[in-house]
């Protein structure tokens, strides 16, 4: 996707809202029985449009709906949500609306519902195929629920249809990660992320690993699931265009390439992140402590900061290096070795990260830095 198609301005909601709390997940999210006082599933959309007033007038490019689980809320929330998104700023004429959805928490009459009121794409978090690889991390929903729910989708409307995946569970051999990818293949999806799973400090799976309860795989066995998912997606016209996803040309996800090519954003919700004139700032994390700042007048935001341009140069050279474009050479410290080493790759002016580079992106992106 070239620069000048990239989104200028984007909206993020987070609904942070699910049924179980994943072990491995350290995202801004809350059970019905971690939420206490003061807020409600049902009070939420509430509190969300009153933030809602405080976004500037101008035009948006790109919406994406995250979490949790937004489909924890009815369809006509975040149908609303997005009326009055659209009443107050006006979206672009070939806007990309986003949700993510558990496919346990949707009918087709819900999905109906979201298409007709203005959603345009979907991602399903499909995670595995193999049921005992759901159960260690935590997973909920049937795996037979999900072509259920991207055909649901696909009658809808919806113009994108996508999944997520994630590879490197303990649990998870080589075949069960063939058996996913396969899986997810069958689907005809227009975009499919996969993310391997990372032991985040602070979260339940985290203490299992730190106990010696589960032990991670190896990163031979990581890098051979990588390899495998990049082969088979690409085999099915699936390119790569980021670090971790995949899409069918025209399919990759907007919104998203905004965050990863400096866009300005605004995050509406608990916890949620926005970068608007050279300053980024966060909301108070709790939902109830949402909920009372905005019902009292006040802004929600906890703290915020104007990164230095050298904090910006940097942010933009770990960003960028992980997209298909690449990023100019001039940009970068002494690229010549990964480049000679297979690490990297002129195109033009630019380089890039090749398929063993993608490997080592950590590595060869503090190299560069």
């Amino acid at each position: 996707m070239s620069n000048d198609s990239l989104p200028g301005f984007g909206v993020y909601f987070h609904v942070p809202f699910c049924s179980v709390r994943c072990g491995y997940c350290d995202f801004n999210t809350y059970t019905a029985a971690e939420l206490g006082h003061g807020v409600t599933r049902e009070s939420y959309i509430e509190s969300a449009l009153k933030e809602l007033a405080l976004v500037p007038a101008r035009q948006v490019d790109t919406v994406f709906v995250g979490g949790g689980t937004p489909t924890q809320l009815p369809a006509r929330d975040l149908v609303r949500f997005l009326s009055e998104l659209e009443r107050r700023c006006g979206l672009a004429p070939n806007a990309e609306v986003t949700t993510e959805a558990n496919p346990d928490s949707v009918s087709l009459e819900s999905l109906t519902e979201l298409r007709e009121g203005g959603f345009n794409r979907i991602s399903f978090g499909m995670q595995s195929a193999m049921p005992h690889v759901l159960n260690m991390l935590d997973r909920t929903h049937n795996p037979a629920n999900i072509p259920r729910a991207v055909a649901w989708a696909r009658e809808a409307g919806f113009e994108q249809v996508s999944v997520d995946l994630i590879y490197g569970s303990p649990t998870e051999s080589l075949d069960d990660w063939r058996r996913t990818v396969d899986a997810a293949l069958e689907l005809e999806p227009d975009h499919i992320s996969a993310y391997a799973l990372i032991v985040e400090d602070g979260t339940a799976f985290a203490r299992k690993v730190r106990r010696g309860e589960v032990t991670m795989p190896d990163d031979e066995e990581t890098n051979a699931k990588y390899l495998w998912a990049d082969e088979s997606f690409t085999a099915a016209g699936l390119e790569w265009y980021e670090l971790s996803n995949w899409a069918k040309p025209g399919s990759e996800s907007r919104h998203n390439l905004g965050y990863w090519n400096g866009s300005e954003w605004w995050g509406v919700g608990p916890g949620a992140h926005s970068f608007l004139d050279g300053r980024r700032w966060w909301n108070v994390k709790h939902p109830a402590a949402y909920a009372q700042r905005l019902n009292t007048g006040e802004s929600p935001e906890a703290d915020g900061e104007v990164p230095t341009a050298e904090q910006r140069h940097l942010e933009d050279i770990m960003l960028r290096l992980r997209l298909r474009e690449g990023i100019e050479e001039s940009s970068l410290r002494n690229p010549e070795r990964h480049i000679e080493s297979g690490l990297l790759e002129r195109i033009g002016d630019r380089v890039r990260l090749t398929l063993e580079g993608r490997l080592l992106a950590d590595l060869v992106t503090r190299d560069v830095t």
